[in-house]
């Protein structure tokens, strides 16, 4: 194998650590805190600067936190994904923590660009995903919240492009952190198979997570009747497999279930962004699925 195709499976094993089609569903999160913090009826220049230094900060953070998982995870992965870059010593554990390490730095500087607010939330986020990765997974309830934390933390950085908004709408982070709090109690029967109760449980978190957008018809800036077709597509896309999963917990299932909660994310930020902002906004936002959908059929996603 000469050089220039030994560097390029060397960037590609790297580039698989990233699991890009996740990173997609990240951006929807800044979409859509910057939808519900208002600032789209402003529509100044800056407002585009400090949305594209918001999208490079979360891609930087969530890639890194994606990447220490795999990190953290390299022994357990020899014997359970011997597939993965790093068992498979197609990346090394040294170069997998630098690449990290660099990717948390960029998401916490391209942060401070917008605000101190902004810098905060990315360190908090950058530190939940790290406790997460180093603890936190391997907790049946503190693991769910923790991972929960950390999307909740990056929807909340879309809300501070406007920090004043942060503190009004906090409660929106609640909507991520029950959901992926669902998918990540789900996802720990990807290898082994799950219990009939995990399944239900994880079901009952989401159909709370339903009822809470559907309950967001209560604030007087947010559009229900424009948000209620995203609404129904994501549950359509979410429960059909997540029901299948609980009655047939396998591995398979299982898998199948947690990847479509994963990319659905979009789907729910969709939601939140068409209440907000309108209905071409969500479109907008939910044409990042078909993106992630493509890169999640080259690039693993669990």
């Amino acid at each position: 194998m000469n050089t220039v195709t030994l560097n390029s499976h060397r960037l590609w094993a790297y580039l698989q650590l990233l699991r890009p089609a996740n990173i997609v569903t990240a951006w929807a999160d800044i979409l859509a805190g910057f939808a519900a913090s208002g600032i789209l009826t402003i529509g100044s220049e800056i407002n585009l600067v400090s949305l594209a230094w918001l999208l490079l900060a979360t891609t930087g953070l969530y890639g890194g936190g994606i990447v220490f998982n795999d990190v953290f995870d390299a022994e357990l992965d020899t014997q359970e994904r011997p597939e993965r870059p790093i068992p498979s010593h197609r990346a090394s554990l040294r170069g997998a923590t630098v690449l990290g390490s660099l990717l948390l730095s960029i998401g916490i500087v391209a942060a401070s660009q917008v605000s101190w607010l902004s810098a905060t939330l990315a360190l908090g986020i950058a530190v939940a995903a790290l406790l997460y990765n180093a603890v936190g997974k391997h907790h049946p309830i503190f693991g769910p919240i923790n991972m929960g934390i950390c999307r909740g933390g990056n929807l909340l950085l879309g809300v501070s492009v406007l920090p004043a908004m942060v503190e009004e709408y906090w409660f929106l982070a609640l909507i991520p952190i029950v959901y992926i709090g669902a998918i990540t109690m789900l996802s720990r029967g990807e290898v082994h198979g799950s219990k009939l109760s995990t399944g239900v449980v994880a079901l009952l978190l989401i159909a709370i997570v339903i009822a809470g957008i559907f309950e967001m018809r209560l604030l007087t800036n947010y559009q229900l009747f424009t948000a209620l077709p995203f609404l129904i597509l994501f549950a359509m896309r979410v429960l059909l497999p997540l029901i299948k999963a609980v009655l047939e917990p396998t591995p398979e299932q299982i898998r199948i279930a947690v990847k479509a909660g994963v990319l659905s994310l979009i789907v729910l930020d969709t939601t939140v962004v068409a209440g907000f902002a309108g209905l071409l906004y969500g479109l907008l936002v939910l044409s990042l699925l078909p993106i992630s959908i493509k890169l999640g059929q080259i690039f693993a996603v669990t």
